[in-house]
């Protein structure tokens, strides 16, 4: 396991899910969040995005969780492991509207400085408007994952945490 390539809905858990991975792995994590977005919540122009996100794929070694899914197959051909975040509206919904409260007005570890959480409609009609196209995209990645690649579908808190013990009892190749 050298390259990690984590996609979900928002407040499945990406984040969380990449920066545990990252500490008990030792590789490197990037948030799409922080190539999607510049401080001020402006959004950076999709060639400067792709660019972004080719840097790090054709490194050795990363976690890299989030959407752009214009960027989906390369990174898919350069991972050696896919795992997809699949869980209920009703609970990513709960997620996002916790983190909500709990961070309002600062930046929370995986977003740039200057882009405070706040609430936003348009955001919470993105994830009612892409709830069902986006679990599609995410289940169509693990049928285009080749044999070569360890594939997994996590659909509940206790297969995460689960899936993260299994990492302190497994060798995980940094080389």
């Amino acid at each position: 396991m050298k390259r990690v390539m984590i996609v979900g809905q928002p407040g499945a858990g990406k984040s969380y899910l990449a920066r545990a991975m990252g500490q008990k792995t030792g590789l490197p994590v990037q948030h799409m969040d922080m190539i999607h977005w510049k401080p001020g919540w402006m959004e950076r122009d999709k060639a400067e995005k792709l660019a972004m996100v080719h840097a790090v794929e054709i490194s050795e070694a990363w976690i890299l969780e989030g959407g752009l899914s214009a960027s989906y197959d390369h990174r898919l051909d350069r991972a050696d492991t896919l795992i997809v975040l699949d869980f209920p509206l009703r609970f990513r919904a709960w997620r996002v509207f916790w983190r909500t409260l709990r961070d309002y007005g600062r930046s929370r570890p995986d977003l740039p400085d200057g882009c405070p959480e706040q609430f936003s409609l348009e955001f919470w009609q993105w994830i009612w408007n892409t709830r069902k196209t986006g679990r599609a995209n995410n289940l169509a990645l693990m049928a285009k994952a080749g044999s070569d690649k360890a594939v997994f579908h996590l659909q509940s808190r206790a297969q995460v945490r689960d899936f993260l013990k299994t990492l302190d009892a497994v060798h995980v190749s940094r080389q």
